[in-house]
């Protein structure tokens, strides 16, 4: 999903708020026993004072602390931003990765970006009986509704050989969502949708087909109902989460590799050229010492900011071991923000660095 600050509904606030790369106490005890030091308590009492910080991590999940797949939009009825999640069960005592499935969509709302509240989560979605797993929302504003493409697979299952769907959504409000379809894409084992405008009045989906190496395949729909499968576009390596946005003057791509976020560029939204890796090596603040997770980005004027997700727990040498089995603790998650840049035509990030969030 991408927000642009052009469009009218978006630039009814703007506020000023200095992101620094400080450190959450309360996290820091959690996640990282051995390093209380590192909080910065000090610091952080003086810096409040000043300006409103902005906290790493910028937000956990208070029932299973494990957010994961994060959409930033701006709500036109309540006047705040929400936050839309997969609410992860990882503090259960999960069977397989049932505490991957069985998921709701989480919601969490702020005035300015800097500071989030937990509101529950997406009531109403079911469209078949049951208890069933939700992941990785898709939310844009387009032909005066909310428009949402969910991930959705039927039960709770503790493997993960099931078919998978995304499922399409309308609402006025955020809140109260009205079931449209189950799309027909590639094959039975899609997710992570991202949508676009493209021009000439059409819509672009973008989604991960498990059936097709995990690669990227694409849609076009002039309506955002009815959509035609174009195929594959990207088929580097396998990876997920694909999240399109446009920025300094070019369009881009961003995808989950499980090896920090793959780079692309493009002039047509249809041939990428690669550029690289962002957010593999871990940073310095709470909760942010290793590689960054399926991303969306919001961006404002002259700005962009990543939102992701982390396993704070979860090393990035034991998640690269094959041999290695995950800890209950490696499952919990929570969301960081950082600002992207361009330098010498090149997107890049950095985590540690302190910047103003302009929402």
């Amino acid at each position: 999903m991408i927000a642009y600050f052009s469009h009218g509904y978006l630039c009814r606030r703007r506020h000023k708020v200095v992101f620094i790369a400080e450190q959450n106490p309360v996290f820091c005890l959690r996640f990282l026993p051995h390093q209380k030091s590192a909080c910065g308590m000090e610091n952080i009492m003086k810096e409040s004072k000043k300006i409103n910080i902005v906290n790493a991590p910028l937000f956990r999940d208070p029932i299973y602390d494990a957010p994961t797949d994060p959409v930033v939009i701006w709500n036109n009825k309540e006047k705040k931003w929400w936050m839309l999640y997969t609410q992860r069960r990882s503090s259960i005592n999960a069977i397989g990765v049932s505490h991957i499935h069985g998921t709701a969509i989480g919601v969490a709302s702020s005035d300015d970006g800097s500071r989030w509240l937990y509101r529950g989560t997406l009531p109403g979605l079911d469209f078949e009986p049951g208890h069933n797993t939700f992941w990785a929302p898709e939310i844009i504003f387009a032909e005066g509704e909310y428009h949402m493409y969910v991930s959705y697979i039927t039960g709770v299952p503790t493997d993960w050989n099931w078919s998978r769907h995304i499922i399409h959504y309308t609402a006025d409000d955020l809140w109260n969502w009205h079931f449209e379809s189950v799309l027909s894409l590639s094959s039975d084992r899609v997710i992570d949708a991202c949508v676009h405008p493209i021009g000439n009045g059409q819509y672009k989906l973008w989604y991960k087909d498990e059936c097709h190496d995990s690669h990227t395949y694409s849609a076009i729909s002039d309506d955002l109902y009815n959509w035609e499968v174009v195929g594959e576009e990207i088929s580097l390596n396998s990876h997920e989460g694909p999240n399109v946005f446009e920025f300094g003057g070019k369009k881009w791509m961003i995808t989950d590799e499980w090896h920090g976020l793959g780079v692309y560029e493009t002039d047509d939204f249809s041939h990428w050229n690669r550029q690289g890796v962002i957010l593999f090596d871990g940073g310095k603040r709470t909760g942010d010492g290793v590689m960054a997770n399926h991303a969306d980005v919001v961006v404002s004027g002259d700005n962009a900011y990543i939102f992701y997700f982390t396993h704070p727990y979860f090393l990035n040498e034991n998640r690269l071991n094959k041999a290695y089995i995950p800890t209950a603790d490696d499952g919990r998650a929570c969301i960081q923000a950082a600002q992207l840049e361009i330098k010498d035509g090149m997107l890049i990030c950095d985590r540690d660095k302190a910047f103003e969030l302009k929402l």
